[in-house]
């Protein structure tokens, strides 16, 4: 069940660069989403075309996303606030994440401040990690 698929008003990402499509639940200690990366993505064209693969850096862009997304949806902090991705740490990729497979995104609010995130996420395509990592942004305004 989703709590919300408007995330175009929560972060300033937009298509093609746009990895969320709902958030399932979210809450001050994490948060669940979902995106499915159909077989139109930009990145399949060239990552490879005879067998396409979500790039890994998409992967840690898209846990950003939803991380971000969920504290947005939140009012944690002013409307109109930008996270720049500043750290990314203890990266994995387990499994691969192919045309039309459904990522759920899930965040562990690890420390939140008006000036700082630090997360960590775990993408799965069913019941397989496909991705971990932990990251940092830094919180401002453009």
């Amino acid at each position: 069940m989703s709590i919300t698929k408007d995330i175009e008003s929560l972060l300033p990402h937009r298509k093609p660069f746009l990895f969320v499509d709902e958030i399932l639940s979210c809450n001050e200690n994490g948060s669940v989403s979902e995106h499915i990366f159909t077989e139109d993505e930009f990145f399949f064209k060239g990552h490879f075309p005879e067998y396409p693969v979500v790039p890994g850096v998409i992967l840690v862009e898209t846990m950003a996303q939803a991380g971000g997304a969920a504290l947005s949806f939140q009012n944690i902090f002013e409307k109109g606030s930008l996270f720049f991705l500043a750290t990314v740490d203890k990266v994995k990729f387990r499994n691969q994440v192919r045309p039309n497979d459904k990522v759920r995104i899930e965040i562990k609010n690890l420390r939140v401040s008006k000036k700082m995130i630090k997360q960590s996420g775990v993408a799965y395509v069913g019941k397989q990690i496909a991705a971990e990592a932990e990251w940092m942004c830094l919180v401002g305004k453009a």
